[in-house]
């Protein structure tokens, strides 16, 4: 199944990436195809732009790599609608706003939810 990992990233130790690496091999493992935020994030920008952010500071990240939550958002809601079958939510998912408006998208467009 087509899956987008979606949870909490701003205001968490490394915008959360350890958690996000660490649920979308438990996916795979499990057979699914993951399109995951932190992986796109590293490789758009050719670097971790987690590295060194204690506190998951957006504004940290845009000024130290020009990372941009607008596109990265966008990117998000793009392979969603052309190729998801399924959001798998990470704990905490309720406390971002990003991982809510990504839920909203999949139950607008009728895909299935998976709780991790």
């Amino acid at each position: 199944m087509r899956t987008y990992l979606a949870g909490p990233m701003r205001g968490i130790a490394e915008f959360n990436y350890p958690a996000f690496h660490l649920a979308a091999a438990k996916l795979r493992a499990d057979g699914h195809e993951v399109f995951s935020p932190a992986e796109r994030d590293i490789a758009r920008e050719g670097k971790d732009v987690s590295k060194g952010n204690a506190a998951g500071c957006e504004l940290l990240a845009a000024k130290e790599h020009g990372f941009s939550t607008r596109i990265a958002l966008a990117d998000d809601c793009d392979w969603i609608c052309r190729h998801a079958e399924a959001i798998a939510l990470l704990p905490g998912w309720e406390s971002s706003r990003g991982a809510r408006a990504e839920l909203a998208l999949v139950e607008a467009i009728g895909l299935a939810v998976i709780h991790l």
